[in-house]
């Protein structure tokens, strides 16, 4: 039986692995921050919040970080683990830069020294790209980050690749671009859009608030990216993935499938911070514009090219972002009471 340890585990990517690799046999172990109860929710419905073996574990601690590998070898371990709210990162930029960029190398070095054999894998991010330099972004574009969270996750990224150079060890990195789930946090912006419109749709009259409608990313489904983490760790030689869909969507066209899948029909006015939309069926205002959900150095255009991850891991996205936007919404409807 293969042995893992997931760093994040609760969340939402973390919850998704775990089931994943639960289901092809594995003993599965999760770090999870001290705090008086876990947060499991998203292990219980799944249905395997039983299933899993949870141990205290600090990005920011060096010496828990290196008792808990010493005391848990395992196969492969799985780096989740982050602060991982971009708009956060502005307001915590140290804290940021400890737990997404340190804590990476802290890891690394611990399997080096107790178990280089360790298949690791670290959760990159496209957010690295920010400005982007090329359209689509591929694992060889110039990385450009504009966020706190963006600048630690290139040190993270490259600092597995140089643990991978320098020692041989089977580290990767999977750049993946955004994924989604009904399993994902209420303050990221798909969930927020379709825990909003769900709400109104229940009845309810207050409207999304957001920033910039105008961008672009490329939504994809968070099962699906997780057989691409495992599938990396799987392959003789370790390397970094882009895993994305290819197909880049509006923040405004996101609002529209969700709205679209629980009956609304949505029409968007106005400009800017002056844009708005309400249900041509209710006439209900659905979407309000607020300066303080601009960021103060946006991202405008994610869309990445996953050949690579096709060509050499067999893997592919199978859920489209209308899909996707469907899939969430209906999720938040049916828990509404």
């Amino acid at each position: 039986m293969k042995k893992a340890f997931i760093t994040g585990i609760t969340g939402q990517d973390g919850a998704y692995l775990a089931k994943l690799l639960l289901d092809k046999g594995y003993e599965v172990h999760g770090g999870v921050r001290r705090i008086s109860q876990p947060e499991t929710v998203r292990l219980e419905k799944l249905g395997v919040a039983k299933d899993v073996h949870l141990h205290e574990f600090d990005l920011t601690e060096m010496n828990n970080i290196f008792r808990t590998i010493r005391d848990y070898p395992v196969d492969e371990f799985y780096n989740l683990a982050a602060q991982s709210f971009v708009g956060t990162s502005w307001e915590l930029p140290i804290y940021t830069a400890d737990a997404d960029g340190m804590a990476v190398v802290r890891i690394l070095d611990t399997l080096r020294t107790l178990k280089p054999d360790t298949r690791f894998y670290q959760a990159s991010t496209s957010e690295m790209f920010g400005l982007v330099q090329e359209v689509p972004q591929r694992e060889t574009t110039r990385l450009y980050p504009r966020s706190p969270y963006g600048v630690a996750k290139v040190y993270g990224h490259y600092i597995t690749m140089n643990y991978r150079e320098s020692f041989g060890m089977h580290s990767s990195s999977g750049i993946l671009f955004n994924h989604e789930s009904p399993l994902r946090g209420k303050e990221f912006v798909t969930r927020k859009i379709t825990l909003a419109l769900a709400k109104l749709a229940k009845g309810g009259s207050d409207p999304v608030v957001l920033g910039n409608l105008d961008a672009k990313r490329d939504w994809g489904f968070a099962g699906d990216y997780v057989e691409g983490m495992w599938r990396m760790l799987q392959q003789d030689v370790a390397d970094d993935y882009v895993l994305a869909t290819g197909v880049t969507t509006t923040i405004r066209d996101f609002i529209r499938f969700a709205a679209e899948a629980l009956g609304m029909e949505p029409v968007f006015s106005g400009e800017g911070i002056h844009e708005t939309a309400i249900d041509a069926k209710t006439g209900k205002r659905i979407v309000e514009i607020s300066e303080k959900f601009f960021r103060p150095a946006e991202v405008e255009l994610l869309i990445g090219d996953a050949s690579k991850a096709e060509q050499n891991l067999g893997w592919k996205a199978t859920v489209s972002v209308q899909g996707l936007a469907q899939m969430m919404a209906k999720a938040d409807y049916d828990e509404l009471a």
